[in-house]
């Protein structure tokens, strides 16, 4: 096993090599960002998610599943697939931070392969006029690893405006506290690169506790609050915990979210995930759908027999909660870009 100093060096180093000659460096983003069609940089104004213009943006798209495990989707043809045939205009990585569960590895085993898949599909969406959640996916406290791995990503990538920084995916039952304070320590390693950066912020108990963060939020600028459902398992009380957080003016986004029941398994609830659509409706929030896998389960979009590179996937290469994420995308992208 390596130890935190060698993997953090190793990260730094690949950062710089990739930096070089890989295609889409910090001066290069700048350029592709002067001549964008539909990215712009975005900042959180109240409970509203805006583009430079000022008009309101909901982002709509599957989320990619933990790269230590899934890393055979994280390719350019993937990405290119989610918007030219879904009609996703966001996508998110997301970086195991650590092993959990089935998902043996992660950054603190192997900081290269996490640090260069997350470049390689963040190049994917700069090059495809995407927007992506750079997620650090921990459940645990891991702050000094955290530090490190933005550290790296914003130093190549700077302030381009396609990536948002999840910072804390899911904290698992933890005080509000306890997560704010890691908030304060993690924002500041991002802003240093990346000032005008949207950032999310987790909240306790697997992102369902947002009305307790409304009480006592993070003070600083640009910041959206992760809430997480599985709609086969949360349901009204969930929802009510939601508005409460939106009333009280916390800006919020579904990062991470199923049609199914929390454990990520059991038939879909389509009169359950339907009720959340049109609460993501009333309220303007982005919706990213979990997850591009091929793992046996239902929240697991992909066949394991489908390709790696998401442009050459049959129709009989999604499964049941793909075609419906698909919809939800496809639908909601066309009526918010009207």
């Amino acid at each position: 096993m390596k130890t935190l100093f060698t993997t953090f060096i190793s990260a730094v180093v690949l950062s710089a090599l990739v930096g070089c000659g890989g295609t889409a460096a910090k001066s290069e983003s700048t350029d592709n960002d002067s001549t964008s069609a539909f990215v712009s940089p975005l900042h959180v104004s109240g409970t509203a998610l805006l583009n430079q213009a000022g008009d309101t943006m909901v982002l709509n798209g599957p989320s990619l599943g933990w790269h230590c495990n899934w890393g055979r989707f994280y390719n350019e043809g993937t990405v290119r697939a989610l918007k030219e045939n879904w009609g996703a205009n966001i996508t998110r990585a997301a970086i195991g931070a650590h092993p959990s569960g089935d998902c043996v590895n992660g950054y603190s085993l192997d900081s290269v392969n996490a640090v260069n898949l997350a470049m390689k599909v963040i190049d994917a969406a700069i090059a495809n006029d995407m927007y992506i959640i750079c997620d650090w996916h921990s459940h645990n406290n891991t702050l000094e690893d955290a530090k490190k791995f933005f550290t790296v990503i914003t130093e190549r990538y700077g302030d381009t405006p396609n990536i948002l920084y999840e910072i804390w995916n899911e904290p698992l039952d933890i005080p509000w506290q306890e997560i704010k304070n890691y908030a304060e320590e993690v924002i500041p390693v991002i802003r240093k690169n990346a000032p005008n950066a949207v950032v999310i912020v987790g909240t306790p108990k697997w992102d369902q506790d947002v009305d307790i963060a409304a009480e006592d939020p993070v003070d600083a600028p640009n910041l959206l609050y992760s809430l997480h459902y599985y709609a086969g398992t949360h349901k009204d009380w969930n929802r009510e915990k939601a508005q409460k957080a939106l009333d009280a003016g916390l800006p919020l986004i579904i990062s991470e979210c199923g049609s199914m029941d929390h454990t990520g398994d059991g038939p879909i609830d389509y009169e359950s995930w339907q009720q959340w659509m049109d609460f993501a409706d009333r309220n303007n929030i982005s919706v990213l759908m979990w997850d591009i896998a091929d793992k046996n389960e239902t929240c697991s979009m992909i066949s394991a027999s489908a390709s790696d590179n998401g442009l050459e996937w049959k129709e009989e290469d999604l499964k049941e909660w793909a075609k419906l994420a698909r919809k939800t995308v496809g639908e909601r992208n066309s009526r918010y870009s009207k």
